[in-house]
């Protein structure tokens, strides 16, 4: 992908995802528009409908159940940090240990931030970074509201880590990695930030076939998480020509369900070629 090409990608992302922050409505691929489609169904709720963007009309904390948020994590949480836009919970595969320094790629509204603060508690600290400055203030003023003293939030591009070298202990990202039009660099990026020993934690959507290029090249589902998908073989090359070791993608069949959902062109049964899963890496001590 050329450079220039790679910037409209970023671009767009950021438009789409900087309305979504001035928006009151939440939901992966939820632009604000008026409700014009529906479609019937029985994921959670018995009906849920389907609004033009392609999103279910569900609240973000039953979009965050069904992504295996526990209900003891949704509460006590700022009012709109949590905006149902990921598709997995990498708090629950981090094993975050009091004292450590988090990094959250794309922290968004900053509902995994907050998570991994009560985790890491007051000796520990937690940085999300997000490329759209609309996220950054929204979850800036989450903090605020919340008085969370041990989260910062950091206005950068993934691929460009405004983070030292071996200054974390644990990388988590929520469907965000997906967005990038160079995965690569992100890989080389986090590998950079990381301490000795650090570990990566993410849930993300992954291809398990090679999206036609009808997918890949519309920006629309681009930016809704499925046509930037990589594939696991591609993700598994990427990690380790970064350096990772350990390496395990997990893949989560039952997501397929909600992707159905979600589907802004059900005609090309998007759930074919995609999946969310978890994807962990580990830094070795030695470089």
């Amino acid at each position: 992908m050329s450079v220039q090409d790679q910037e409209k990608v970023r671009q767009s992302v950021r438009e789409k995802y900087g309305r979504i922050a001035s928006s009151s409505k939440t939901g992966c691929g939820m632009d604000p528009a008026p409700s014009c489609c529906g479609k019937p169904g029985d994921l959670l709720t018995g009906n849920p409908t389907i609004s033009c963007c392609g999103g279910p009309d569900l609240n973000p904390e039953q979009l965050s159940k069904f992504m295996g948020y526990a209900k003891d994590q949704l509460c006590g949480i700022p009012e709109g940090a949590n905006m149902g836009l990921g598709c997995g919970n990498p708090v629950a595969i981090s094993s975050l240990k009091p004292g450590e320094t988090v990094l959250d790629l794309g922290s968004g509204g900053g509902f995994d931030c907050f998570l991994a603060a009560r985790q890491v508690g007051e000796t520990g600290h937690v940085i999300g970074v997000d490329m759209t400055p609309e996220m950054v203030s929204k979850a800036r003023l989450n903090a605020e509201k919340a008085v969370v003293k041990n989260v910062e939030f950091r206005l950068g591009e993934i691929e460009h880590l405004p983070v030292a070298d071996n200054a974390v202990d644990i990388i988590l990202s929520n469907c965000v990695i997906n967005l990038s039009p160079d995965k690569a660099l992100v890989f080389r990026e986090t590998f950079r930030v990381l301490k000795p020993g650090g570990r990566l934690a993410v849930s993300d959507i992954v291809a398990t076939a090679e999206l036609p290029d009808e997918i890949r090249r519309n920006m629309a589902l681009v930016t809704s998480c499925i046509g930037g998908a990589a594939t696991m073989e591609d993700l598994q090359t990427m990690l380790a020509e970064a350096g990772f070791e350990k390496i395990r993608i997990s893949p989560k069949a039952e997501s397929r369900e909600l992707i159905r959902q979600w589907d802004p062109h059900p005609d090309k049964n998007m759930a074919d070629y995609v999946v969310s899963a978890s994807i962990e890496a580990v830094k070795p001590m030695r470089e």
